[in-house]
């Protein structure tokens, strides 16, 4: 059967804090397809999978779903043009000519299935008073099999009314949910250490991310259509940290590995004078002189994220994971001989 999707378009990004759309939809020769994401807050630029990794490897985002696409007088221009011609194409017939014959009857002669009851003339006699909706490709889904799986025949929606609940897919709260943490922009986890670069064998190195720098991030995502306005948005909250040192030659303060955030939700502790004897509560002691070259230390941060959306919708999504490495020179101390 034939499926015309409402075209999904990539979205732009933004700076943390800023806020940009995603025209999902078609403009064209004045036909408008409605079906529009807009995202707001802490996105992705560029319109790309954002900076979360979530934790748990069998999550994914959505590969498409079904959204508001055209009123009943633009649908029937699109639909009637695209079946004619697909019909009167040379060699159309079979399984395909029959399909496409199905789909002529369904929308003009009132043609249905079981739960898909059929249409009068595209029901332009309801125009205005809801949309056909249709699949939204997610362009962000590298499978293109999954990508395009939603391929039910465009379906009548009335303003304000919940779409049959045999769409699964349906866009809904829980789904711009999962799109907005797709899109979430992370801030880069670069930990402040002491000393800063290059430190000394057996030396703890005391590392920490004080709280400006370690905020909730959050990333709205809203579908605005006449008679069908619904959000989402996900907030990400920093829960610890974790230090990779680079090498196997390395005690970890603590010895997993992860700082947990502070009551004022900082991470570690900042060194200060005076402390050279003591162990860091986060930190990492190197056992072995770099060489020439430099220890890749990776600092990485989950982050606990949730949702709340329209109608007081709302839940826990898989903890994120965003990590940067930085390069640290460590060196041999130097005795001096007499």
């Amino acid at each position: 059967m034939f499926t015309e999707p409402a075209h999904g378009v990539e979205p732009t990004g933004n700076n943390q804090g800023a806020s940009t759309e995603q025209v999902g939809g078609s403009d064209k020769n004045g036909i408008y397809a409605a079906a529009r994401i807009q995202y707001s807050g802490s996105v992705a630029k560029g319109g790309g999978r954002g900076n979360v990794t979530s934790t748990d490897v069998n999550w994914t985002p959505p590969p498409c779903w079904y959204a508001p696409y055209l009123g009943a007088k633009d649908f029937k221009k699109e639909m009637s043009k695209h079946i004619d011609s697909q019909l009167n194409a040379p060699g159309m017939g079979g399984t395909a000519g029959a399909a496409l014959g199905e789909a002529k009857r369904h929308y003009e002669d009132g043609y249905g299935w079981t739960d898909t009851p059929g249409y009068k003339d595209y029901n332009v006699e309801n125009d205005g008073k809801g949309m056909f909706w249709a699949g939204v490709e997610n362009p962000d889904e590298p499978d293109y099999l999954k990508r395009t799986s939603c391929t039910d025949l465009p379906f009548w929606v009335e303003n304000g009314d919940a779409p049959p609940p045999q769409y699964e897919e349906a866009i809904s709260p829980e789904i711009l949910a999962a799109l907005a943490y797709q899109h979430m922009q992370l801030p880069d986890t670069k930990v402040t250490l002491a000393p800063e670069a290059n430190t000394k064998v057996n030396l703890p190195t005391w590392a920490w991310l004080d709280k400006a720098v370690f905020d909730e991030v959050q990333a709205t995502a809203a579908l605005n259509v006449p008679g069908f306005n619904i959000q989402a948005t996900t907030t990400a909250k920093p829960v610890s940290l974790k230090l990779e040192p680079g090498t196997r030659d390395a005690v970890m303060y603590p010895a997993s590995g992860e700082c947990v955030i502070n009551a004022d939700n900082s991470i570690g502790e900042p060194y200060a004078k005076g402390k050279a004897d003591q162990t860091p509560p986060c930190g990492i002691r190197y056992l072995r002189s770099s060489g020439d070259g430099t220890y890749k230390l990776r600092a990485t941060i989950t982050w606990e994220i949730n949702w709340t959306g329209t109608g007081g919708a709302g839940g826990d999504l898989p903890n994120g994971t965003f990590g940067n490495e930085q390069a640290v020179t460590v060196q041999e101390i130097q005795a001096v001989n007499r």
